[in-house]
């Protein structure tokens, strides 16, 4: 969950790990990870190989790299380019709260054109700055900072409406949406005409530039593919400040760059977005797995296709015991099942959760769905008993994960791809004999299903 970024060299980043240990697998996990902050601070040594990885970015990050400042600005960015206590203090950290790095200046655009002009500016010095891109300052690691550079400020465009906006065509069920704006605001236009993107993310508080430079992956990757799947084209500054729109049929090799390509191709500006239409209410369900390969394989049966029709949207997560339910746990399931979920997990140390919803576009009768339900699980491994559903709407589901979180603490995160091969090794290798005996995490663990070829 990372904003998108944009700098003249190559970029390491460790925000994501991509483990391929098996030539193309055709089904694999995404399991995100946060990490216990506590126990960070408590870590042994760090392993000299690690060391040398992040001096060896570092480098790479800095080399070559003038102060911004030294290169001749337009004049007409001079009332628009801070360099003031507070403003380079605002792009110095991100939500990760690990990574602390001052840019020379922050550029707050008043249109498209002020950030060609920024990055013309770049391009032209002898020595060219760093230039990074702040959707909504949700990177971990870094990302959107630029030591000694200059951090473009998207904020400015969204909240002065002087960017792309959201623009629903109805007809044509597509969205023009510009880079600046967040997927929430993009759910509440879209829905106002009954319309939604097909593919999100779980928290909702991101950019679209951002998501797009990244993947965008959440539950409904599994049946549509990551958000950059569901794109028909971009418009994107690139390094010499040229504004280009791209497409599987024009510019394709932009196009297929700067989706995923973590900011290092250009800035997208405008995202042309699929839409389908919205249904009127979701049914939400969670069951309980106490057997990791049970919990597995019926992610998988749906993920494959056997049992797609069941669901819109899949994940999975971890249980541990940590004590108390958490909030998690207490808003979804009736107070009656907390103890006997408690216990279960006390007795197993671990349980899994299957999580799953089936839109409705029709008002169906109550209990017509609830036999609907049933027949889900019928053939499931989950715990007997140990299943719930109820029915919300499509917006109250994707709002699920509130703006709530403390910016003060550090939020560090991992996401890995793992193979269907070794997933199960991992289970017993991380996160049983890790994860479970070290106590290491209290954050939550996601697993996602995905289908390679999406």
């Amino acid at each position: 969950m990372t904003d998108y970024k944009w700098r003249h060299s190559p970029l390491l980043s460790s925000s994501l790990i991509i483990i391929i240990l098996e030539p193309y697998p055709t089904f694999i996990f995404l399991i995100f990870f946060k990490i216990n902050n506590k126990i960070m601070a408590k870590s042994r040594s760090t392993p000299i190989h690690l060391i040398v990885m992040l001096l060896v970015t570092y480098f790479l990050c800095t080399v070559g790299k003038s102060n911004a400042l030294a290169c001749p600005l337009p004049p007409e960015l001079a009332t628009k380019l801070h360099v003031d206590q507070v403003a380079v203090d605002s792009a110095s950290s991100d939500y990760g709260n690990i990574v602390h790095s001052k840019p020379a200046a922050v550029l707050y655009p008043s249109s498209i054109e002020d950030i060609q002009r920024l990055v013309r500016s770049s391009y032209n010095c002898p020595i060219p700055f760093g230039i990074s891109v702040r959707g909504n300052g949700h990177s971990v690691n870094g990302q959107d900072m630029a030591r000694d550079g200059v951090v473009v400020d998207m904020k400015s465009l969204r909240e002065n409406k002087h960017g792309i906006r959201i623009r629903v065509y109805k007809n044509h069920v597509f969205a023009d949406v510009g880079g600046e704006q967040l997927w929430i605001d993009v759910l509440h236009t879209t829905a106002a005409q009954g319309l939604s993107p097909v593919s999100w993310t779980d928290f909702l508080y991101l950019s679209v530039g951002g998501t797009l430079s990244n993947a965008g992956i959440s539950g409904q990757t599994f049946l549509h593919g990551p958000q950059i799947s569901n794109v028909y084209e971009l418009d994107v500054i690139t390094g010499n400040g040229e504004l280009v729109t791209c497409s599987k049929r024009n510019n394709s090799d932009l196009f297929d760059s700067v989706l995923g390509g973590l900011g290092q191709f250009g800035i997208i500006t405008r995202a042309r977005i699929a839409l389908r239409s919205a249904p009127a209410k979701v049914r939400w369900s969670r069951a309980f797995y106490s057997n990791f390969s049970g919990f597995i394989r019926d992610q998988e049966r749906i993920a494959r296709g056997s049992q797609r029709d069941v669901a819109n949207y899949l994940e999975g997560s971890l249980v541990l015991d940590n004590g108390t339910p958490t909030e998690w746990i207490t808003s979804f399931f009736p107070p009656a099942l907390l103890p006997r979920i408690m216990s279960l997990v006390k007795k197993h140390g671990i349980i899994y959760c299957l999580e799953l919803t089936k839109y409705y576009f029709l008002d169906d009768i109550a209990s017509e769905i609830d036999q609907d339900l049933q027949q889900v699980f019928k053939d499931f491994a989950h715990v007997p008993g140990f299943i719930d559903a109820k029915f919300v709407s499509h917006q109250d589901f994707l709002t699920r994960v509130p703006n709530v979180e403390n910016e003060s603490l550090t939020h560090p995160w991992q996401n890995l791809f793992i193979p269907k091969s070794r997933i199960s090794d991992f289970n017993s290798g991380v996160l049983r004999e890790i994860v479970l005996k070290r106590n290491i995490t209290t954050g939550p663990v996601l697993f996602y299903p995905l289908n390679r070829h999406k």
